[in-house]
């Protein structure tokens, strides 16, 4: 049989394009979901080991677990995790610029621990916190910052100076605010490593359940 007949062309014809319905269902299979991926908000979360998910398997830090409750609300985000163990306020300072390379539509914060873990000035700490949110707003990104308190053993004198630090600022820059990021899990052997300083799966499970909210009002700033 000819090539030039018209059965052969017909044949050859559906050769070169009837694979393009099932070529084109896989780019889009491929293509779709991270294009939806790429209009979800961007969160992320700056801070310490408690962040980082310091003692934990991987999926099981606090902004992965953020992610899935954010998720089964109707909330898809995708959640950075910026947590680095052992990091304090100046630190976080340091490293925001390139902790921002995702271009974040918004930031929590949650760094103050080892700067009072370490007795530092709290004086610093402000200042620290004061820089990081000032940046942030200059971009234009929202912000939650999540408080920490220090221990009563510390003395009356720092622990009144380092509590007042966070809600000040929060006032300052009219920003969400979470009081105490550890709130319901500290000092609950159950909720804790045995360290009793790191938060295990359920007290992870438990910092988001009662964080929630705030992130959600956090989100809700982005739509103004």
């Amino acid at each position: 049989m000819s090539i030039n007949s018209p059965t052969s062309i017909n044949r050859l014809v559906r050769g070169i394009f009837s694979p393009l319905p099932v070529l084109l269902a896989v780019l889009l299979a491929v293509l779709l979901p991270a294009v939806a991926q790429a209009d979800q908000p961007r969160l992320l979360v700056l801070g310490d080991s408690l962040v980082a998910g310091y003692g934990l398997p991987p999926g099981q830090s606090l902004p992965d677990q953020l992610q899935r409750d954010l998720a089964a609300g109707g909330m898809p985000v995708a959640v950075i995790n910026a947590g680095v163990s052992g990091d304090t306020t100046a630190g976080g300072l340091a490293r925001l610029d390139w902790s921002l390379a995702d271009n974040p539509d918004a930031v929590i914060i949650v760094l103050g621990g080892n700067d009072m873990l370490r007795g530092l000035p709290p004086e610093g700490t402000a200042a620290n916190l004061d820089a990081i949110i000032t940046r942030l707003r200059d971009r234009n990104m929202e912000v939650l910052l999540a408080g920490m308190m220090a221990p009563r053993n510390l003395g009356p004198a720092y622990v009144e100076a380092f509590d007042a630090i966070y809600p000040a600022l929060a006032r300052r820059h009219d920003i969400e605010f979470y009081p105490f990021f550890l709130d319901g899990v500290a000092l609950d052997p159950a909720l804790n490593l045995d360290d009793g300083l790191h938060p295990n799966r359920q007290g992870i499970i438990e910092i988001s359940r009662r964080i929630l909210p705030s992130v959600e009002r956090l989100l809700a700033r982005l739509e103004r």
